[in-house]
Formats: C-alpha cells, sequence, structure tokens
C-alpha cells in the first residue's frame, strides 16, 4: 500500500450525514513549526455538522471535496524543523485552529506544534478525544465570565460537548449549578455535579429563578436567559441559532454597546496553553471524559447522524486507528 496516501472522510456535495464517505487523499507532511500526528480518535461536532449541511456555505465554498474533524488524539508521528517542544511517540491532543478549517477525521493530520497539548498519562486515547473541546468551558467561565464560589450559573445543553463540561468545572469552581437538559438526561448531568437539573422542555425561562453567571450552548432564545441574570450577571454563548444566525449576530452585536449584563459570544480557539490548563484540570480531578458512544471511521455518517437527532451524553467519539 502506498504510504503516501491515507484514509480521511470526505464529501463531495452538501447535505445530509450520506453524504460522508472514506476515501484516500495525500498524507501530509509537516511543515516548519509542525508535527505530524497519527490520529487516535476524534469527536463529532456542532460546527462540522452545519458546514457539511451547506448552513456555512459563504465561509466553506463549492470546492470539493471538503474535509471534517476539528479536534483529534495521537501520537506524534514526525517534526518538522524548529517543533522541538515534541517528540516523537508524544501522546496529544487538539484542535485544529480557525483557519486550518476541517480535516482530523482522517490517519493523519499536520498542525502547528503550539496547537497540541500532551494528554495525561494513563488517560486513553480514545477517550481523551471527548475533551479538547471542553477548553472552551474552561475559558468562558473562569476568563470571560470569572465565575466565581458561591455564584450560581445556569448551564443550557448542560449534556452536550461543551456543556458537561461546564457542568463539572462549574462545581469545581465552587458555582452552585443549574442544568438544562433533556428529561432522559437528567440523571447524567446529576452525575456531573449540577446541584439542580431541569428539564428545559418543561419549564419556562422565567421561572427558572435568577443567576450570576448563563452558560450557553444552544443559541436559540438568548434575550430570555438574559433577562434571568442578577445584578453585575454575565452571559456567554458559544452558539447561534441553527435557523437563524443572522438575528443572534444581530442581536449580539447590539450587545455590544450595553454594559452590565450583555451577552458575550465566545468562540474556543485553543493553543498549547489552553491544552495544558486542560491537563491539569484532568489530573486534578476536576474534570472526566464523558463519551456516549465510540463509533469506527467507516460510520461517521452514523456519528453525524446521531449527534443531529439530538440527546447525546457528552460526546460522539471516532476510533481511527
Amino acid at each position: 500500500m502506498d504510504d503516501r496516501m491515507m484514509k480521511a472522510v470526505l464529501y463531495d456535495r452538501y447535505g445530509g450525514p450520506d453524504v460522508l464517505s472514506v476515501g484516500r487523499v495525500p498524507r501530509p507532511e509537516p511543515a516548519s513549526g509542525e508535527v505530524l500526528v497519527k490520529v487516535r480518535a476524534f469527536s463529532v461536532n456542532g460546527a462540522e455538522l452545519a458546514a457539511r449541511s451547506g448552513r456555512l456555505r459563504l465561509l466553506t465554498g463549492r470546492r470539493f471535496p471538503q474535509r471534517v474533524g476539528l479536534d483529534f488524539t495521537g501520537e506524534v508521528a514526525a517534526l518538522g524543523a524548529g517543533a522541538a517542544r515534541l517528540a516523537v511517540g508524544d501522546r496529544v491532543w487538539g484542535v485544529l485552529g480557525r483557519t486550518s478549517g476541517f480535516g482530523s477525521a482522517a490517519e493523519y493530520v499536520a498542525v502547528p506544534a503550539e496547537r497540541v497539548g500532551r494528554v495525561p498519562d494513563g488517560l486513553d486515547l480514545v477517550e481523551a478525544a471527548a475533551l479538547p473541546v471542553a477548553t472552551t468551558a474552561v475559558t468562558a467561565l473562569r476568563d470571560s465570565t470569572g465565575l466565581r464560589p458561591g455564584e450560581r450559573l445556569l448551564v443550557r445543553g448542560a449534556a452536550g460537548g461543551v456543556g458537561n463540561a461546564a457542568v463539572q468545572l462549574g462545581r469545581a469552581f465552587g458555582a452552585e449549578v443549574t442544568a438544562l437538559a433533556r428529561a432522559a438526561n437528567l440523571d447524567f448531568v446529576r452525575g456531573l455535579g449540577a446541584h439542580r437539573a431541569v428539564d428545559h422542555r418543561s419549564v419556562r425561562p422565567a421561572d427558572l429563578g435568577r443567576f450570576d453567571v448563563v452558560m450557553d450552548t444552544v443559541g436559540t432564545g438568548l434575550p430570555a436567559f438574559r433577562r434571568l441574570l442578577n445584578p453585575g450577571g454575565r452571559m456567554v454563548t458559544i452558539a447561534l441559532d441553527p435557523e437563524h444566525p443572522a438575528v443572534s449576530l444581530g442581536y449580539l452585536a447590539a450587545g455590544l454597546l450595553h454594559g452590565r449584563g450583555r451577552v458575550r459570544f465566545f468562540s474556543g480557539n485553543p493553543v498549547q496553553r489552553h491544552l495544558d490548563d486542560l491537563a491539569g484540570h484532568v489530573v486534578e480531578g476536576r474534570l472526566r471524559p464523558a463519551v456516549d458512544t465510540v463509533f469506527p471511521l467507516e460510520e461517521t455518517a452514523a456519528a453525524h447522524r446521531a449527534l443531529e437527532a439530538g440527546g447525546v451524553r457528552g460526546k460522539y467519539v471516532v476510533r481511527v486507528a
């Protein structure tokens, strides 16, 4: 077999999960400052679903085939010039940068060395693939909102990939955590540390009470949740309304004109220091991976279909090798 080629998940048109297939593409070579990672696993993220369906075609364009995969775990297979911080064989994880697009759903990925960190010893690489996006929760809660011990935290989409990490970290940071999730997932989020778990379909936002911090991973109904903030409260969202993204963007832009209580939009773009910080939370027991189901590479389409169906508990992970 030609070792200059590798398996990768591709699609040659926009559409549903069925447009995905496993094909062969040239294996990348690490440029100066890059590392080549032999990918062991990656997770499925909402942004990939939006891109694959064509909802982001203004950004992704019409050149095909296109790739999927945003995060990854694996081992360093080769080093580009200047990438001396790491060694071949190191167990690493990372998230592709905003300018890199997608492409970690493959046997190998070449990334800048500053975009990877070492996976904690003893953490399985497949399970670890559920965690790189948790850097978003760390930064949103600790850095963007400044969550403090004793404050009341509301997490929307608490059973999802970022939401489950926000519940765990909110509890670890000393907050009183209320988790909104589907009825079937309430025991799951309680097990993550939520003090209170509420079926999001059985309650109006106005009946939830008041909060110091609202962490939103859903993107809909932002004004109603903003009204729940105490004086000096902070709200951060990592999502746009999937059906009306322009409305969400307009609301967030208008919110920049306000002071206290404005809604902040946050999009994770982790580099080494964020990933090393994440590893510290894992080692110290504040955060653990939550894996719903592991799929083989050839069933990436099934993983996309499952995420679109809703109800995930943690992350859907795809094992590459």
